[in-house]
Order: C-alpha cells, then sequence, then structure tokens
C-alpha cells in the first residue's frame, strides 16, 4: 500500500535533502510537486489542498529556511500533517458494553464484508480473548449465509444457525437470544450489501441498527476503488451512526488515495485493514505508524510486533541452542523459512522497513522472487531425515529423487545447497562472536 505515493515522496526528499539550505522557491516546488504525487495516488482534491494549505506556512517559516537541515524538518512538518489528516491517534475497537456486544458490518457487495466477519472474530479472540457470534443478515445474495458458516466452521468460530426464509430483522432478534443464553463476549453481523447504495438498503440497515443497538457500526471499504469507497463512505455516514471504517485489500493498493481521503472527508476513524486473504491478516490501522511507511521511513514498530506475535519462541530458543552448537540443520532452515512466510514472505518484512522502494529495487536486480521461500520448502520436504541433518551426503543420484519429489532441477537444488552452506558458515561465525560480525554482504548476493 502506498507504493506509488512513497516512491514520489522518497524522490521529492531526496532532492531537497540535497540542498545545504532552502528558498521560497524552492520550498514551493516541492510543496507543488507533494500536491501532484497526492492527486497521482487518487487522494481527493480538498484533502491535497488542505495538506499543503497546512504544510505551506511551516515550510516557509524562518526556521525552516535558516535551518541546517531544512530537508529533514520538511519531512518532519509533512509527517505531523499527515498524521492529522489520518488522525492524531489510533482508534480502538469499543468494546465497552455489557454483553453481548454488538459489531454492525456495512458496505457495498463485493467490499468484502463477510471474510472481514470472520478475520475481526479471529482477532478479537486472539487480541481481546472475547468469543464472537457470527450472523449473516444476507438474504439476498446467494449462499451468503452459507459463505459465513464455513468461513465459521473453518476457523472454529461459532456461528448461528440459518433458518430457511427468514427475514434480516428476525434473524437479529434471534442471534440477540442466542447469544444471551450461549454466553457469547461479541456478536457480529455482517449486513447484506448491493452493487450500489440505495434507499431500500439504508432503510434496512437503519432498521437493523435502531433492533441491535450495535456499540461500533463499521464500514467494509475496498481501497482498490478509490475515491468511489470515499463516497461510499460518505452515503453510509447520512443514514447510520458509522463509528469506524475497515479497509479491505491494502496489500493490493498501490496508491493508498482511499485511506488518505476517507478519514478527513467523513470525520470516521479508520480501525482496521485488511492485508491479505488469509484470516489472520486484519490489522489495527496506527496513522502514526501509516505515515511513517508513506514518508519512506518504514514501520520498525509493527515489524517488531508482528515478529513477537507470529514466531514460535519455542522454536527460536531451540535454533539459538543449534546455532551455539554448531549444529544448524535444513529441518533448522526449513523452520526459519515457515516463520518468513507467517510473517507474511519477504515482500512483508519488507513492506515495513525503511527505504522500502531501494529494498525492493535491489532486490529486483538481483531477480529474488518470493516464491524462492515456497520451492526451498518443497526440496527440503522431499529430502529423507538423514539428508536433512547430513546434507553432506546429498550425491547425485539422491539430488535427482529430491528433484523428482520436488519438481524442480538439480541447479535449483544446489543453490539451495550453497545458500545452506553460507548460512550455516555465517550461524557459526555469529555463534562465535556472540553476533557482533553481522551478516556478511555476500549472503544478500548468493540469493540470487
Amino acid at each position: 500500500m502506498f507504493e506509488n505515493l512513497t516512491n514520489k515522496f522518497e524522490e521529492i526528499f531526496s532532492s531537497l535533502k540535497k540542498e545545504p539550505s532552502l528558498n521560497e522557491t524552492q520550498v514551493d516546488e516541492g510543496l507543488r510537486k507533494i500536491r501532484l504525487a497526492l492527486l497521482e495516488a487518487d487522494v481527493s482534491l480538498p484533502v491535497a489542498k488542505k495538506l499543503i494549505e497546512n504544510i505551506k506556512p511551516k515550510a516557509i517559516g524562518k526556521d525552516i529556511i535558516r535551518s541546517t537541515t531544512p530537508g529533514q524538518m520538511i519531512i518532519k512538518i509533512v509527517y505531523d500533517e499527515i498524521v492529522k489528516i489520518l488522525g492524531d491517534s489510533d482508534s480502538q475497537i469499543n468494546l465497552n458494553a455489557v454483553p453481548p456486544i454488538c459489531l454492525m458490518l456495512v458496505g457495498l457487495q463485493g467490499s468484502g464484508k463477510t471474510t472481514t466477519a470472520a478475520k475481526l472474530a479471529k482477532y478479537l479472540e486472539k487480541h481481546n480473548k472475547k468469543k464472537s457470534l457470527l450472523v449473516s443478515l444476507d438474504v439476498y445474495r446467494p449462499a451468503a449465509q452459507e459463505q459465513l458458516n464455513i468461513l465459521g466452521e473453518k476457523n472454529s468460530i461459532s456461528t448461528l444457525p440459518i433458518v430457511k426464509d427468514q427475514l434480516p430483522l428476525d434473524i437479529a432478534k434471534r442471534a440477540l437470544n442466542a447469544a444471551s443464553l450461549s454466553g457469547v463476549d461479541v456478536i457480529i453481523f455482517d449486513t447484506a450489501g448491493r452493487t450500489q447504495v440505495d434507499l431500500s438498503m439504508m432503510a434496512e440497515i437503519k432498521d437493523i441498527e435502531t433492533t441491535i443497538n450495535p456499540t461500533e457500526t463499521l464500514l467494509v471499504a475496498d481501497s482498490l476503488t478509490g475515491q468511489v469507497a470515499v463516497n461510499v463512505a460518505s452515503e453510509f455516514k447520512k443514514t447510520v451512526d458509522l463509528t469506524g471504517i475497515i479497509l479491505t485489500r491494502v496489500d493490493g493498493d498501490g496508491r493508498g488515495g482511499a485511506a488518505l481521503s476517507m478519514k478527513y472527508e467523513t470525520n470516521t476513524p479508520i480501525k482496521f485493514m485488511g492485508t491479505g486473504e488469509k484470516i489472520e491478516q486484519l490489522e489495527v490501522f496506527y496513522p502514526d505508524r501509516i505515515s511513517n511507511r508513506i514518508l519512506g521511513m518504514g514501520d520498525v514498530v509493527s515489524l517488531v510486533e508482528k515478529a513477537s506475535q507470529d514466531l514460535d519462541q519455542e522454536n527460536i530458543k531451540k535454533l539459538e541452542e543449534n546455532i551455539k552448537d554448531g549444529s544448524f540443520s535444513l529441518d533448522d532452515y526449513l523452520k526459519q523459512l515457515r516463520q518468513m512466510k507467517k510473517m507474511g514472505g519477504m515482500e512483508g518484512v519488507l513492506s515495513m522497513l525503511p527505504g522500502v522502494s531501494k529494498i525492493k529495487k535491489q532486490m529486483d536486480n538481483a531477480n529474488i522472487d518470493e516464491s524462492i521461500i515456497k520451492t526451498n520448502e518443497a526440496i527440503i520436504l522431499s529430502m529423507t531425515q538423514h539428508e536433512r541433518k547430513n546434507p553432506k551426503i546429498i550425491n547425485p543420484s539422491r539430488k535427482k529423487r529430491i528433484a523428482n519429489g520436488s519438481g524442480v532441477d538439480s541447479a535449483t537444488i544446489n543453490k539451495l545447497l550453497k545458500q545452506f552452506k553460507m548460512m550455516s558458515n555465517m550461524m557459526k561465525k555469529m555463534s562465535k562472536s556472540d553476533g557482533k560480525r553481522g551478516i556478511p554482504p555476500e549472503l544478500f548476493n548468493q540469493l540470487k
């Protein structure tokens, strides 16, 4: 997300940072480029204008012009103003109510409401220790209720049994009774969507809202639709008490204009963003961290949090012991590949690092493909336990068998074994020097 905007900003700030001092003309030119970058990223014109209006008086102030690091100071000003547009602080989901707490998801058809309902239930279970009941009120889209039930069964989330031909309001009332009897903490109502906002849709949602009195009414909006998503949010805001927004498919949105425009134009906080198709790929929306990503400064805080949640601490401890003993095996390497996959692969990790566009260019130049993780995993799984512990015994005939099992050629297996040997040697060096030597630069080159 924000890839295009980040690249543009990095170019603009790079030229400003090279200047030992800035005059008003240079600042004006920089602001003009920033405005164009925002508009190209599908940020609405009112938001782009507001940002520039807020930045300009501070950027042409005497402190900036006379500063020894004017470029850095302008970055700080832009950062502060983007945070203000996105919201000064993160807005936590409101669970401060007597159970069962009702959360209502609204939005257009195809925005990802049903999948988001399951993701939200899983998030609340993991982070808030709350048991949820999923309820589909979509009696219009074929198999919509069945889809939610399947998602619930697949991810061990309770769902309300389907009663054929029951109306949405009656389903909602039945859900309230069922939740009180079963002792669930949260009911997540997945309302029906339409291909466009219409009067009947809004009237139904208003009636449901009155009946269930939700603590949160959350709009699920597809970030890929850009300004359409912003307009939809504005329409829903007029009818219901919209308390928050969940942006979906942000992993496929290279522009990010919807996120920047939505909070400003609806005065409704973005609470979550869907970062992929997997059930756990729902993240809290932190305005300050998103601003860092937009300006190419990365999001190391989120990366550390993600690592602490996703990485298996027991496996990490065992790996450390193996490294100290000098017994780093292909099984250990396989575990590290799987840990990387849990964190979203190389792309997921790199998206949170500072200077991400430069790193991505380096990866592109080195022909490093995300699929390398899957390929290496398949190769190792095609080996016997004895081969994983003693890769030196892998001769040409063994390579042929492994190649047939993993669907690759012998050259690819040789490349993996070379990578493993380098990593194994590096681990031994690090264990002998308590990790102070760092990672040898040639390791990156060997990933080609």
